[in-house]
């Protein structure tokens, strides 16, 4: 008997089903240890994490153990990357099965990769486990040893993050972008023409018709310089849209053609999910984790674009089935210089099935997957393409058009993806395509109309998240398995906010990523791309563990040293009365603020969303104080211990006089002079 160790229990039915009976299939239920919860469970110089059994680590290593002893062989096979390599090197230890113990990584869960994995185990690879230490322990050192410094200066829980922190000034600096731009009002001229389209030209018809066509000015760089290429000038633009004739310089056919997209890596999924099928990365994720362990689709953690070669004839067979257009060799996609490129590209494990998943999203994204799978590898679309170039005079200078215009010729991979067809035509002003018919240099064509075309620039757009994500890869920050992660983290903590999928920063978020940049490296995209970088190197072997975590503690500490978080310092809520820093303290209602220098001062204000908001004035009954003329205040607290009464406004000059409340009014009969009343 044998047992084989996963990480999600969702596949476990599955792979007991190719396993066989003499196999047991047992699942870890991801990470069964962690760092310490209240300590940092890291020091210097070694830097050696402390690892503890998490409560319900324990319970699943006991299980675990029994299982053990009831059989010959264990196989470790979680997740093949840092984090399932972690796991495995966690799980081995706490089973003592040794370093040598049999590890063995499925990128699908199907009879024919289960197998060989399984008849050729490895080793754990250290190197992985290296690479994911460091990561946990450098996101360990910095919200550690930054978030208090943080949250001191700002008077409420705060959280830095080494790549929480980066995503968020990402969002703040586009918000300011977007703040300082200034539009700019320019134009541009377009002129219409009658044409014949004839017969057998690239774009041919059945029989030869009339259609209009339209040419634009070229601005750029006829009048307008490339530096500066807006034209605002409205009276000249006016003139040249009142041309009575232009010619013809030179008209030539082509064709274009236009490659179909990747297949999808984790962070291409999420982008596409999200456009598509408006679906949250973190929902996403979720789905694709139950596609793969039902066998659906291969490993869907990984931020390789290209497939595997063997599985070109599969795509082959099915597009021969349909009658789609193949690709004459397997096309491979560039990756990014950060891609670690350990897995292939997310693909369905059988090309042949249309359709897999339980729910509709399931169904949805499965798809999404197989399709730009298979499109990948399909055949160019192509198309004609005809471009002509006008000239005329205005006012003694000369000016030039441009007609361009295209028909689809042969569709490739747009029919297997036809809602992507329009997205790269040409398309003029009003909307329409522009059939240009057959012309010749010297040509004298007259204009049936022409309008001068008012545009603005526009201010960068906001992220959504899926923007967000796709420049996170960009930027070489974060790896696949994180992006979901980040955009869940920093919306749960409200350093942003969505509002119709767009990202807003909240004034939480100004004022940690203006903190932050003050002193520390780390909140810089170009950082924390080398970060990722060294954590690559360990990965293969070219970087160690401990040189690396050392170098970016001594920089932190470093960096902590220049920010000032003394007395000096300016606090972020001033106590109104003595302009101490004000503190968000937890109380049995809620949050609310107080001085940080009670007792000596004790300035309490209510908490307005995590700010300090107006002091509460008491109503005024509108009698004063029998005893010293001041006004008497309705003072209420809800809850078990509350109260409802009128107490004199002198009570700090020393007046205890108060009043029982009375159907709104202070019972002015019953008098308690030195004590409270508490109505009940």
């Amino acid at each position: 008997m044998k047992l084989l160790i996963i990480e999600s229990a969702g596949k476990t039915e599955k792979l007991q089903a190719i396993l066989g009976p003499n196999w047991r299939v047992a699942a870890s239920l991801g990470h069964i240890c962690d760092l310490p919860d209240r300590e940092i469970g890291v020091e210097p110089p070694r830097y050696k994490p402390q690892y503890t059994l998490s409560e319900r680590g324990r319970s699943i290593i006991g299980r675990l153990r029994s299982q053990c002893e009831r059989v010959q062989e264990i196989y470790i096979g979680t997740d093949a990357d840092r984090e399932g390599e972690a796991i495995a090197w966690h799980l081995a230890r706490e089973l003592k099965l040794g370093r040598d113990a049999k590890r063995v990584r499925f990128s699908a869960i199907t009879q024919e990769v289960v197998s060989q994995a399984i008849a050729a185990p490895t080793g754990i690879d250290y190197n992985l486990v290296g690479a994911q230490e460091a990561r946990r322990v450098l996101d360990r050192l910095v919200g550690y040893i930054v978030s208090p410094v943080l949250s001191k200066m700002g008077g409420t829980t705060l959280s830095a993050g080494r790549v929480q922190s980066p995503a968020v000034a990402l969002v703040v600096q586009r918000e300011r972008e977007i703040a300082a731009f200034v539009s700019t009002h320019h134009f541009h001229v377009r002129l219409d023409f009658q044409g014949k389209q004839e017969r057998n030209t690239v774009f041919a018809e059945a029989k030869t018709v009339t259609s209009s066509w339209s040419a634009l000015w070229a601005v750029v760089p006829d009048l307008a310089p490339e530096e500066q290429p807006y034209f605002q000038d409205r009276d000249f633009a006016l003139k040249v849209a009142s041309l009575d004739s232009v010619i013809v310089d030179s008209c030539e056919d082509g064709r274009r053609r236009r490659a179909p997209h990747p297949p999808l890596a984790t962070s291409g999924m999420q982008q596409a999910a999200s456009v598509k099928l408006q679906l949250d990365p973190e929902d996403t994720m979720r789905i694709a984790q139950r596609l793969f362990e039902s066998g659906h689709i291969t490993y869907h953690r990984t931020d390789n674009p290209n497939i595997s070669a063997d599985d070109f004839p599969q795509i082959q067979a099915v597009a021969l089935a349909n009658e789609w257009t193949m690709a004459p060799k397997l096309r491979q996609f560039k990756t990014s210089d950060a891609a670690q490129a350990g897995h292939p590209a997310i693909t369905p494990t059988h090309w042949d099935v249309t359709e897999a998943g339980d729910t509709e999203d399931e169904k949805a994204l499965y798809r999404l997957i197989r399709q730009r799978a298979i499109a990948s590898q399909l055949g160019d679309a192509i198309y004609n393409t005809r471009t002509a170039w006008l000239s005329g005079q205005v006012s003694g200078k000369d000016v030039r058009f441009q007609g361009k215009g295209e028909q689809l010729q042969e569709p490739g991979w747009l029919k297997l993806l036809s809602d992507e067809a329009d997205e790269s035509n040409e398309v003029w002003e009003g909307g329409a395509p522009n059939p240009l018919p057959l012309l010749s240099a010297g040509q004298q064509l007259a204009p049936i109309g022409g309008e001068v075309l008012a545009k603005q620039t526009r201010a960068p757009k906001r992220y959504s998240k899926a923007s967000l994500i796709e420049k996170l890869e960009v930027e070489g920050i974060g790896r696949p398995a994180t992006y979901a992660s980040i955009m869940s983290n920093i919306e749960r903590r409200s350093y942003i906010a969505v509002k119709q999928q767009f990202l807003y920063p909240t004034e939480t978020a100004y004022y940690i990523v203006d903190q932050l940049s003050k002193a520390f490296s780390f909140v810089d995209v170009a950082f924390t791309r080398e970060v990722e970088a060294e954590l690559d190197k360990i990965a293969s072997g070219k970087a160690t563990y401990l040189a690396t975590v050392q170098a970016c503690h001594d920089q932190l500490n470093r960096e902590l040293a220049t920010l000032d978080v003394g007395e000096t310092a300016a606090p972020r809520f001033p106590c109104p009365e003595c302009g101490s820093a004000m503190r968000r303290i937890p109380g049995k209602t809620g949050h609310f603020w107080g001085c940080s220098s009670y007792p000596a001062c004790s300035a309490t204000r209510p908490d307005a969303d995590g700010h300090p908001g107006e002091k509460e004035t008491p109503k005024d009954s509108g009698h004063a104080c029998p005893s010293c003329g001041k006004p008497l205040l309705r003072r209420t607290k809800k809850g078990k211990e509350g109260y409802d009464f009128w107490g004199c406004a002198g009570f700090k000059d020393g007046c205890r006089t108060s009043f029982p409340n009375k159907r709104g009014k202070p019972d002015l009969s019953q008098k308690n002079k030195g004590g409270l009343h508490n109505n009940t």
